[in-house]
């Protein structure tokens, strides 16, 4: 069988080609005038695309793969230039190309385009940075639209406050949300944690995750560009729009220990920095971490992140309990090292592929799947521990989730003023342990 720890060792940023598979027989049913504007009579559901980078096209193609009777209706993006990227590679794709109906009038850019995209589409693809998460589900479920959004949520607490009260809003409206950390829909994954809460290698004591790549991608400044277009196309180097690594990369891992743990770590502490992004242009955030977790019963997780070229690489979960180890690599081994279980025999299935079926099969079933909740906490304690490093402080979780500090700007605009700027320099302020305040 594939090695699947190798999934957090790759970006899920790549443009990803669609399973030529789709969901074949569904049965149709008619759902509720609040949950969705098909209701008329026409089973068509119809698609919008909020955020047409890499991430948002993959997420399309897996989503017009997920049902018969789908079409990609509206999308809408910052730039031009990604919108028409996307809708032309989606437009040579074989098993979706047929589906993408989206007319000049339909295709909207600038900051507010996604409240005309949301307004023509019964399911929405939320795929932009995390900074704009919040406000764009608040949208989406206020019109009542079905939704899958990526992770991170949010970049600080206020908007992981607001994405929660949205999720309860979505379960009063019957409407179902799915999240972008896949490995939840993972078959392999759900045996994995089955046995691991059953005991397999006993009571977990500790666990550590590692996300060590090489280097964000960084788009060199052009001339004439303001200082928010270079922020917005440099987004993963800048902490109020990527909200750090530890959500960006790392929550695919954390979130698994939090699904074995059944909960979420109660305070943090660590350290970070910068070692190799030097000089203008870099952004402000740190190219390494290190978070000490601690959970109610006392038992830590280690999470180890690091991007940079030219060192050692590592990703996945790995659990030690009481009477054995494991990981998704080696599967469970006893205190000898005797294997207790492999991945070898089950069957492999496209995760991200899947968690779009089961968004569409819910839909149509009119049996709704919240994610909000779960994935809320395990973007809060990733937020929460980019808060430890950058502070140096002992996060408490209830403090941390109940901070008023927002990394947002006052109002989004080009030529608005982002909430981090260059130095005469051209270097950005870094987050300085024992100065920096993060609540």
């Amino acid at each position: 069988m594939k090695d699947i720890s190798k999934n957090y060792t790759s970006s899920r940023r790549h443009f990803m080609k669609a399973s030529s598979a789709a969901l074949g027989g569904a049965v149709l049913y008619q759902l509720p005038v609040e949950a969705s504007a098909y209701a008329t009579g026409d089973d068509t559901l119809k698609i919008a695309l909020i955020g047409c980078g890499k991430r948002g096209a993959g997420a399309a193609v897996q989503a017009l793969s997920a049902d018969e009777n789908v079409k990609l209706v509206a999308m809408a993006d910052a730039f031009r230039d990604r919108l028409d990227e996307t809708y032309g590679n989606l437009k040579k794709i074989g098993n979706v190309k047929e589906k993408v109906e989206v007319p000049e009038e339909h295709k909207f850019v600038g900051f507010d385009a996604y409240k005309d995209a949301i307004a023509l589409a019964d399911v929405v693809l939320l795929a932009t940075p995390p900074a704009f998460r919040p406000m764009h589900f608040e949208q989406a479920i206020n019109a009542g639209k079905h939704v899958f959004m990526e992770k991170p949520l949010a970049s600080d607490a206020p908007g992981i406050r607001k994405i929660l009260a949205a999720g309860k809003e979505a379960k009063k409206k019957n409407l179902s949300v799915v999240v972008g950390l896949q490995n939840r829909y993972d078959p392999v994954y759900q045996e994995f944690v089955g046995r691991l809460k059953d005991g397999a290698i006993g009571e977990i004591i500790s666990s550590t995750c590692y996300y060590m790549i090489g280097h964000v991608t960084l788009l060199p400044r052009q001339a004439g560009q303001s200082e928010m277009e270079y922020q917005m196309r440099n987004w993963r180097y800048f902490c109020w729009l990527w909200a750090g690594s530890p959500a960006g990369l790392q929550i695919h891992n954390t979130d698994v220990v939090n699904w074995v743990k059944g909960a979420y770590p109660v305070k943090a502490q660590g350290v970070g920095g910068r070692a190799a992004y030097q000089g203008p242009d870099k952004g402000d955030i740190f190219d390494h971490f290190y978070i000490e977790y601690e959970y109610a019963d006392g038992s830590k997780l280690h999470s180890q992140i690091r991007t940079i070229d030219g060192t050692y690489n590592q990703g996945g979960s790995f659990f030690q309990g009481t009477k054995g180890s494991g990981d998704m690599k080696k599967g469970l081994v006893d205190m000898q090292g005797k294997s207790l279980w492999r991945t070898r025999g089950i069957k492999e299935i496209n995760p991200y592929q899947q968690e779009h079926d089961e968004l569409f099969a819910a839909i149509r079933k009119e049996n709704p799947i919240n994610d909000t909740e779960w994935a809320a906490k395990s973007s809060m304690m990733t937020i929460m521990g980019r808060m430890a490093a950058h502070s140096g402080q002992m996060i408490q979780w209830e403090d941390a989730i109940n901070s008023e500090l927002s990394l947002l700007p006052e109002r989004f605009a080009w030529d608005a003023e982002p909430p981090v700027l260059p130095g005469p320099d051209g270097n950005y302020p870094i987050p300085i342990p024992g100065q920096t305040k993060v609540m």
